[in-house]
């Protein structure tokens, strides 16, 4: 798919008048004959998170409202919560074969099926969201992800933001590397690879399920999102520490996946109103966690009384070594990851150096946030 079109999509979302002839498609439901802007359609969208959950589960319902709305109602989608019709991490599999038409998750938890998918949602101590998107949007990075979900049935779209995440959520203090040994943590993707070469345990476990393991000490530790989400969770009831910063995820961008037969059913206007439609999610989400960290974190801090850490130094320049030596151990898992890998360097070695003399140079005129202890 070519960039420019991609980004000029918004121009045709309102070209509603193309003529198609009707016809029985799967998923459709045509109200008239050789009117493709009559045509109906009803699709389902399975995702990674708890129905209507904050961020999250609420970015994935407005999405579909909004491409319900933009179409005039001719794509309505029907947002399942995961384990209503699927688990968590079998979203994948169930656009793929078309148990649902779309679904909403992260790239990271497809580890096991297809391991370059996670530069997607960004690499531990790599790029900031806005840095990924321009990867995305306009590095070429879209392209690649096309190319890497392809041979699965499906077509991908970033479809939001959460922005920095936090370090996570610790039941004790990471004082020194030996902290993190024997360390029983949930933590997905490269961050999950990179605490067990530091000698932790990584675990992946659904949100929903995560409070209850911290608290009955299933696990020891978890990261999940950042102070909107787990205040969200009650996760301050189940562990003592809460620690910054969010090396794993930088930037993590979410995910909206298409079955491609299905895709094939659109009209044009109608994948033009999809594809601008996830465009607007990526905004639309990462201000949504930007405004309300800020507030959970302040509730979190003065009402709960949450004792926030930041991981040592010595502990985090350990684990960037570590995350070095997975990226490229990532690269070298196929072709197609080797070129994924080459245009995301190239792209940060462009970018590095302009974040640096704007949005670094920036915050550092800011007071020190004296918060943490």
């Amino acid at each position: 798919m070519d960039r420019r079109k991609f980004v000029s999509a918004a121009g045709l979302a309102g070209a509603v008048g193309l003529l198609s002839a009707c016809g029985n498609q799967s998923g459709a439901q045509t109200e008239c004959a050789g009117q493709s802007s009559r045509q109906t359609f009803a699709w389902k969208m399975v995702t990674s998170w708890p129905r209507n959950f904050p961020g999250l589960g609420t970015g994935a319902n407005r999405l579909a409202e909004s491409i319900g709305m933009l179409s005039n109602g001719r794509l309505q989608i029907k947002v399942y919560g995961g384990n209503e019709l699927v688990p968590p991490f079998e979203v994948f599999d169930a656009v793929s074969r078309g148990t649902a038409e779309m679904g909403h998750s992260a790239t990271y938890y497809w580890k096991g099926k297809v391991p370059a998918a996670q530069f997607f949602a960004g690499i531990p101590f790599g790029m900031t969201a806005q840095e990924l998107h321009g990867w995305i949007y306009y590095g070429g990075g879209l392209e690649l992800w096309q190319e890497v979900y392809a041979p699965h049935g499906l077509i991908p779209f970033l479809a939001g933001s959460s922005g920095p995440q936090m370090g996570g959520w610790f039941n004790r203090e990471i004082n020194s590397l030996d902290d993190l040994k024997g360390l029983k943590m949930r933590i997905p993707g490269p961050g999950g690879e990179i605490l067990k070469r530091a000698g932790g345990t990584p675990q992946t476990i659904p949100g929903a399920e995560l409070f209850t393991a911290l608290q009955t000490g299933i696990i020891d530790a978890t990261e999940w999102v950042g102070p909107y989400n787990d205040l969200a969770f009650g996760l301050f009831r189940a562990a003592k520490y809460y620690y910054y910063p969010g090396w794993h995820e930088p930037g993590t961008g979410l995910e909206c996946m298409i079955n491609q037969a299905a895709w094939n059913t659109l009209p044009d206007d109608l994948q033009a109103i999809v594809k601008v439609a996830c465009q607007a999610a990526v905004m639309d989400t990462l201000s949504d966690f930007t405004y309300n960290n800020g507030i959970a974190l302040s509730t979190l801090l003065k009402k709960h009384r949450v004792q926030l850490r930041r991981f040592p130094d010595k502990v985090l320049a350990r684990l960037s070594e570590i995350s070095a030596d997975v990226t490229r151990e990532m690269a070298a898992e196929s072709e197609l990851a080797g070129r994924i890998y080459a245009s995301f360097s190239a792209y940060q070695e462009i970018v590095n150096p302009w974040t640096a003399i704007s949005d670094r140079s920036l915050l550092n005129l800011r007071p020190d946030y004296q918060g943490a202890e």
